[in-house]
């Protein structure tokens, strides 16, 4: 029998099993690798999809807003598609820096756009303690990768192109620059885009002046702005921001001392909106949109294409002072509320109220002209309605958010309610400038922008009243040689027809019978006698003035000539008003009212460059002797009231005059002027270095009060004068004059009437009926 031989196993199979496995290994390592780096290279060349080009990643695309500054450099708005304005590296405090860092990305500092150890911990613990996105990472998605898609492939193929994105930024890039375009991309949401907006809409700041917790409020919204939204979840907020605090302690940016105190703070946001109906300067914002317009439509880039105001980051750098323009609100919102308040009251027992003095059907026809000129009426005409079914929709009680002086008040009305309640408030505007180079220093164009877009300033023309006797006074002063101290009989005076284009007797009456012997023309402006004022048109003639007041701004196109424009019965806006004033206190010289300085574009090129419009109207003696008249009727006329002596007993006045007494010691010309039934009252003043204009109105002529008493200018627009006169002076740093007018070297004309008195003593009066 064989036996049976048992061959013994190799020693060497293992070994080169073990051999073949590593090899194996190596290779699909390697073919990953390789894998991973031809991914990369196919991302870079563009095969996986579009990648922003060498131009586009030095120059990345953005929109920015266009910019309205201030003459104290303070930005007053913004016109945006997103409100986004850059801010450079240095404008960035420390904390801020250090709380993105230790929050976001702790090795920023440390890799070249990706890091390793992030990703590699993202990839074994599937994300779970934390991402692996850098900063740089996520720069290259806000700049230049799509939303993120819910697709895992397509949001896979996305990061690849952020990865490849994120070095070439840091290629290009310092680091410093790279966090710096972070911070000016970020969408806070709440139209704050970057970091500038969100500073000032969160905290109303600047960057440069967040605190460390205001810091890693904003640093914490970089996870999620939408579910850290300060406005609507100020809890998960304040969690999100003690997150950050704990991050930067751990990363030893604060102590632990300091991150125990700051979390125990309560969250404060000082939440300061910049949309188009919020903010300062309104009206004038409106205003410099149109300019900006005009200008953009006549002034193309050098390769034909236009500017874009919205996206193409300009400055718009004005003449406003925004101390000053914040106090003329304050001044009209400190006056018209308290005035509403007495409007309504009287309104109480008015069966027609709002209005007076007019018929149902005139009333109807009001409302019905507002209905149509409304935003439901053309939206419903759009929609194909014809009037009755428009007219029936505004019967229809609705929830609606209306204007109050207390705030906005969510209420259930019907249309046509509404639109006679916002007929029921006064309106007012205001101008001022300063009249040696034209420059606007604020403006206000209604009560509330966002409840009454109609600009009043110089948009809306209204009766001017007695404001427009200091050109009848000026033009007699330049063509006679009259002075303040000459007198006229104030006594019932006619203008008969047929002269100066009278189609009938022209007899004004004085307001309130004021009638006597002799007055002369100083007290007759302060006193505003209309007799004295017909008596010197009719010496002049009505052209004289038109002429005069032409050359000094205002448009006489619609102006007729005949004597009774002499007491202010054409419609004239502030604007023209403040512009034609000026010129009395710049010694005769017109200088066209101006309110945009220049024009930048973002990399600081000046685009355009204002020159001043001037033209020599009068003499400086003329000018001279017109504010010296001016100055009557602040000092014993209806603008005593500025200096604080007038009706100190006057319980009527001290309840219906905002902010008396007033006490105003320095020198002040000015002019009241009250129309037809009170629907008009104004106040003009003038400092040596300040004209400003006052008007106080209904939108509708026939919304007005019942008596003088209250609907006269010196009631109605000088009180706004007044307090925002006594905001400018308590602010020194504005430098507004307090001295006197400039005297010319050579004034003939005697402005002193006791000196005068002596002088004349002999000289007989000059008759009405003498022909100049």
């Amino acid at each position: 029998m064989a036996t049976k031989t048992t061959k013994k196993p190799s020693k060497k199979a293992p070994q080169n099993n073990t051999r073949k496995h590593v090899k194996t290994f190596w290779k699909l390592f390697a073919a990953f690798i390789g894998f991973i780096i031809l991914v990369f290279l196919l991302t870079s060349w563009g095969v996986l999809g579009s990648l922003p080009d060498e131009t586009t990643l030095e120059n990345p695309e953005k929109n920015l807003a266009t910019e309205i500054i201030g003459s104290d450099g303070k930005v007053l708005g913004k016109f945006y598609k997103e409100n986004r304005t850059p801010v450079p590296y240095d404008s960035l405090p420390d904390h801020l820096i250090n709380a993105l860092i230790a929050t976001e990305d702790v090795r920023f500092y440390d890799h070249s756009g990706i890091d390793g150890r992030g990703t590699l911990r993202a990839f074994v613990f599937l994300g779970s303690r934390g991402g692996a996105s850098t900063i740089s990472q996520q720069l290259a998605k806000l700049f230049f990768t799509e939303n993120a898609s819910r697709n895992k492939f397509a949001r896979g193929m996305q990061k690849l192109k952020e990865w490849v994105i994120a070095t070439r930024l840091e290629r290009r890039y310092t680091k410093e620059e790279i966090l710096t375009m972070y911070f000016n991309e970020y969408d806070f949401l709440n139209q704050a885009v970057g970091i500038q907006s969100a500073s000032h809409i969160y905290f109303d700041k600047e960057p440069n002046e967040l605190t460390t917790v205001e810091s890693a409020i904003l640093v914490g919204m970089f996870k999620n702005s939408s579910l850290y939204n300060p406005l609507r979840n100020p809890e998960g907020v304040r969690n999100r921001r003690n997150v950050v605090l704990s991050q930067m302690e751990k990363y030893d940016y604060i102590s632990e001392t300091v991150k125990d105190s700051l979390q125990a703070l309560p969250l404060e946001i000082k939440f300061t909106p910049q949309g188009h109906n919020e903010g300062i300067a309104t009206y004038f914002r409106e205003y410099a949109r149109a300019f900006m317009q005009d200008w953009i439509d006549d002034n193309p880039k050098t390769d034909g294409s236009k500017y874009n105001m919205y996206s193409d980051g300009l400055k718009i750098y004005t003449t406003i002072d925004s101390k000053m323009q914040e106090y003329a609100e304050e001044a009209v919102d400190m006056h018209m509320a308290h005035l509403q308040k007495e409007f309504n009251k009287q309104n109480e027992k008015n069966k027609t109220a709002p209005f007076r003095d007019i018929t149902e059907e005139e009333t109807d026809k009001i409302l019905m002209s507002s209905m149509k000129r409304s935003d439901r009426w053309r939206e419903m005409e759009k929609q194909g309605k014809n009037d009755k079914e428009i007219i029936e929709s505004f019967k229809k009680k609705s929830k609606m958010r209306i204007f109050s002086w207390g705030g906005d008040i969510d209420t259930t009305m019907t249309p046509m309610d509404s639109i006679r309640y916002y007929k029921s408030f006064l309106q007012a505007s205001m101008m001022s400038m300063t009249p040696q180079t034209g420059e606007v220093k604020a403006w206000v164009g209604g009560i509330d922008y966002k409840h009454f877009k109609y600009d009043m300033v110089k948009t809306g023309k209204r009766q001017i009243g007695s404001t427009f006797k200091p050109f009848v006074y000026a033009t007699a002063i330049d063509q006679m040689h009259m002075s303040p101290c000459d007198t006229l009989p104030n006594t019932p005076y006619c203008v008969p027809a047929g002269k100066h284009g009278n189609t009938k007797d022209w007899c004004p009456n004085n307001s309130g019978g004021d009638y006597g012997d002799m007055v002369n023309l100083k007290e007759a402006l302060a006193r505003s006698i209309n007799t004295a004022t017909a008596r010197l048109i009719d010496r002049v003639g009505p052209r004289p003035v038109i002429d005069l007041v032409a050359k000094m701004g205002i448009e006489t196109k619609n102006m007729p000539e005949v004597p009774s424009i002499a007491l202010g019965t054409p419609d004239v806006s502030l604007y023209e008003m403040v512009g034609a004033y000026s010129t009395f206190a710049n010694e005769g010289v017109y200088v066209k009212p101006t309110l945009i300085q220049r024009i930048e574009d973002k990399n600081g090129t000046v685009l355009f460059q204002h020159v001043p419009e001037t033209k020599d109207v009068i003499s400086d003696e003329t000018a001279y002797v017109t504010v010296s008249l001016m100055q009557g009727v602040t000092q014993s006329g209806s603008g005593a009231r500025l200096r604080g002596t007038w009706a100190t007993s006057n319980s009527f006045y001290k309840s219906a005059v905002t902010g008396y007494p007033y006490n105003f010691k320095n020198p002040i010309a000015g002019k009241t002027g009250t129309t037809q039934n009170n629907s008009d009252g104004w106040f003009m003043g003038m400092v040596p270095n300040l004209v400003t204009g006052v008007w106080v109105g209904g939108e509708d002529r026939s919304v007005h009060f019942s008596s003088t008493r209250y609907g006269q200018g010196a009631t109605m627009a000088l009180p706004i004068w007044g307090i925002y006169m006594k905001k400018c002076y308590a602010d020194e740093s504005l430098e507004i004059s307090t001295g006197n007018f400039k005297k010319p070297a050579n004034v003939s004309i005697i402005t002193d009437c006791a000196e005068y008195k002596q002088e004349n003593s002999d000289v007989e009066e000059i008759p009405d009926e003498f022909d100049f």
